[in-house]
């Protein structure tokens, strides 16, 4: 009994971190580009998408694998949409509720979550095919990785783009405003920086790794 969970342990793990780091949905697979590029320009709006997203995951992970053997190979894609748009609208209901100006500023995105690949396709490859303790984990570990993504794009665009994180001015009032930041084409630029320096650490990482197997 105890061999049997010390051995599983590490693969649930596995799951959970793979998504924050290994497996990054943006800075790996570079999926889910629309909201990321779309609703950066601010910190808070990119952790309150990063968070509906994550919300969105973990629970059509649990739902999907809950169901994964009675739905018919046939209509599985449908029925996963269905279950997405069941928690997208339960979460753009919620953000209704919470704050309207922050519903405005996410707009039609939110309703994008249910076509958003990064939650589809963990539904998909993961989900279908696990368990649920196995499934809720992947999704909560992509969701954070997503969400810390979003958060590396927001914090650095609303920094530059105004001088202020979270709405919390930083930069004196002499701060010159990186305008372009806020807009776009800014969000392009952020994602290019980003990848380069997630690249980076991931390439120096490697070559430690085989500097080490070397001298072994």
């Amino acid at each position: 009994m105890t061999t049997a969970g010390s051995q599983s342990d590490p693969r649930t793990t596995d799951e959970f971190i793979k998504g924050l780091w290994r497996d990054n949905p943006v800075f790996v697979q570079v999926l889910g580009m629309c909201p990321v590029l779309a609703v950066t320009n601010t910190a808070r709006n990119a952790l309150a998408m990063g968070l509906a997203t994550m919300f969105v995951l973990v629970m059509s992970n649990i739902v999907v694998s809950s169901i994964r053997n009675f739905i018919p190979k046939q209509v599985r894609i449908a029925t996963f949409i269905l279950v997405i748009a069941t928690f997208v609208t339960i979460v753009d209901y919620v953000i209704q509720a919470i704050s309207l100006d922050l519903h405005k500023a996410l707009g039609a995105f939110i309703s994008l979550i249910v076509v958003n690949c990064v939650i589809l396709g963990r539904a998909e490859a993961f989900a279908s095919k696990n368990k649920i303790v196995p499934s809720a984990l992947d999704g909560l570990g992509m969701g954070l990785g997503f969400t810390f993504a979003l958060l590396c794009l927001g914090v650095v665009r609303e920094l530059l783009g105004s001088g202020a994180i979270f709405g919390v001015h930083v930069f004196p009032d002499r701060y010159q405003d990186w305008v372009i930041m806020i807009l776009p084409s800014g969000g392009f630029f952020t994602l290019g920086a980003w990848l380069l320096v997630f690249n980076a650490i991931k390439k120096r990482k490697a070559n430690a790794a085989g500097t080490a197997k070397e001298a072994a």
